[in-house]
């Protein structure tokens, strides 16, 4: 699990595809004392384990799944990424709960500046429409962000100057692939929906111990 607050932008040093599944290599400033090998570290919001690790320096494996599921497939050597360490126990939950599993690929439609702050349009995959709402939370790219608005095909965030300057926001231009998460409650809540259940009865209340009958 993770918060979705960046905690470093690293950098690309080494990406290689072989067959169905590939290896990156990211620079990073984070302390990796703590990191063992099998430890979770999310790239852009998808979540990988550390293969291997040097000063200053770490190394995952990019399976099938991750090379058509997101846009890590895409990077190249030199190209800044956010990064964020697994949560744990100790580590404040200053974002929101996310997984590190991309639901999909969306893309920057609009970036408006707004003082020293920014107004960004994602378009996200209409699979994951119902998932969204207004005031809810979002990751993309890793990034924990609160939705301000939605449109048949979009959301609308508003990014506040230390997300955009400490985030690969600042690179990303208008109509770049980004890693969409979307709120895990959305989607149990569009799953409970489409199950043809009917609203909040006493019955489901019992069902998940809410009440006693």
């Amino acid at each position: 699990m993770f918060t979705g607050i960046i905690e470093d932008v690293g950098r690309v040093k080494s990406i290689e595809k072989k067959g169905a599944f590939g290896r990156i290599t990211i620079e990073t400033a984070l302390s990796l004392d703590e990191v063992s090998l099998g430890d979770s570290i999310a790239i852009n919001g998808a979540c990988l384990t550390v293969a291997g690790k040097s000063a200053g320096a770490f190394t995952a494996d990019l399976s099938e799944e991750t090379f058509a599921g997101t846009t890590l497939g895409e990077l190249q050597a030199g190209v800044r990424v956010n990064l964020e360490r697994a949560l744990t126990l100790s580590k404040p939950l200053g974002g929101h709960m996310v997984t590190g599993h991309v639901d999909g690929i969306g893309r920057i439609l609009k970036k408006t500046p707004k003082g020293g702050a920014m107004d960004i349009e994602v378009e996200i995959p209409d699979t994951l429409m119902g998932q969204v709402v207004r005031k809810g939370s979002i990751a993309i790219d890793g990034i924990s962000l609160t939705i301000a608005e939605i449109t048949c095909r979009s959301i609308r965030a508003a990014i506040i100057p230390h997300t955009f300057n400490k985030t690969t926001l600042l690179d990303k231009p208008e109509g770049a692939k980004v890693n969409i998460e979307t709120d895990v409650i959305g989607k149990y809540v569009e799953r409970y929906l489409s199950s043809g259940k009917k609203g909040m009865t006493e019955d489901f209340l019992a069902e998940h111990g809410f009440l006693k009958k």
